[in-house]
């Protein structure tokens, strides 16, 4: 017997709400669709309401826990449009925020997939770490979450030796516990219960389904915009982007993991190498007319933004394609065959933001009929 199961859009397993349509036949999961929109906050039309300084705290409000690299895709393609270039200095800065972040966003992604499966105790010890993360992050920009480092031509802040020092002493701790969770993960019968052989996405389909980020290299795609596409100060510094093979949630725990202890490794070589210098360079008040894209790698993989420019101090169009629209096809192809039990964690393993994905949906008040806007009709808005 076929039933479609609705999960969503609010569930105890979901952290945000959206819609999935899950397709069993007895238990088995033989077809999945998601209906997004329920988080939608018009940040595309609002860019284009401010000048290009003030769009980078809208950018940063995209997404919280990817606030700092939605802030530096978006300076850089304005530096891009406007033809100026951030000092050295300020790139490095960029890049050790950058990490840190990772470093967060990867801790937190391991918590709530322990949640998920029950594991409340490795739950509360990968959140201690993000705290740990969190202060290092306030001490050098005063927040704890929106950093506010990034600005068109530059860094709002600077790192001195003190607090060099002590972000070196975190690491050295943050190094120590990250190689107790890649150990644990691969081991423990608990994780490997929920996590080995769930959920699997292949190279192929991955390929085909163009996921991007963690998901992506955990299915064997050896894919990393900080070294095929390389900004900030992340083409002078040597890493190793870190891949798996297996494809399942497990794959994505171990990636996600690993990265951790690479990012740590970058942060310690930014600050060794980091040059003296300036922080900025003035940035123009109005911007040329043209077109300028950008790419980085966020922590759940490509993000890239795109200005439209007809002159002046305001952008004409603004694009934002987050990782997690990349990833959604990939995470209900990775449902297909698994069970109702395991949906949360399979979903969890794309790392899903379903606050900075959503885009415009129109409800009829009356009806409560809905329906996705067409392209020509966000044309006419302007």
């Amino acid at each position: 017997m076929t039933l479609v199961v609705p999960v969503g859009p609010q569930h105890p397993a979901l952290e945000e709400p959206e819609h999935f349509r899950i397709t069993v036949e007895g238990e088995e999961i033989v077809d999945a669709d998601v209906r997004l929109g329920y988080m939608h906050r018009g940040i595309e039309k609002a860019f284009q309401e401010q000048n290009y300084q003030r769009g980078v705290y809208l950018s940063e409000r995209i997404c919280g826990i990817c606030s700092g690299i939605h802030t530096l895709v978006n300076v850089e393609t304005a530096e891009q449009l406007a033809g100026i270039e951030a000092p050295p200095r300020a790139k490095y800065i960029r890049t050790i925020v950058a990490e840190l972040e990772r470093i967060h966003s990867h801790l937190l992604w391991a918590g709530i997939a322990a949640h998920e499966i029950g594991f409340m105790t490795l739950f509360m010890l990968t959140w201690r770490d993000r705290e740990l993360v969190m202060d290092l992050l306030e001490m050098i920009s005063g927040n704890r979450v929106n950093y506010a480092a990034n600005t068109i031509g530059g860094v709002r802040f600077n790192i001195n030796p003190t607090q060099a020092v002590k972000i070196m002493d975190g690491l050295d701790e943050l190094e120590k516990h990250g190689k107790h969770y890649a150990d644990v993960f691969p081991s423990d019968p608990t994780i490997l219960a929920r996590c080995e052989g769930k959920g699997i996405l292949s190279k192929e389909d991955g390929l085909k389904l163009c996921a991007v980020g963690p998901t992506a290299r955990a299915s064997g795609i050896d894919v990393d915009l900080r070294r095929d596409d390389p900004y900030a100060a992340y083409d002078e510094i040597d890493f190793e982007v870190i891949t798996a093979k297996e494809g399942d949630v497990l794959a994505n725990a171990k990636v996600r993991l690993l990265e951790i202890l690479e990012s740590v490794k970058i942060i310690r070589t930014a600050l060794e190498r980091m040059p003296s210098g300036r922080l900025r360079v003035k940035a123009p008040k109005k911007f040329p007319e043209g077109e300028a894209t950008n790419r980085g790698e966020a922590p759940r993989g490509e993000l890239f933004y795109h200005f439209k420019s007809r002159g002046g101090e305001k952008p004409y169009r603004v694009k934002v394609r987050t990782p997690t629209l990349a990833n959604m096809p990939s995470a209900l192809e990775k449902l297909k065959g698994e069970t109702l039990t395991e949906v949360p964690i399979v979903v969890a393993s794309i790392d899903p933001c379903f606050n900075c994905t959503e885009r415009v949906t129109v409800v009829d008040s009356e009806t409560g009929d809905s329906r996705i806007m067409t392209e020509e009709e966000l044309r006419e808005l302007k």
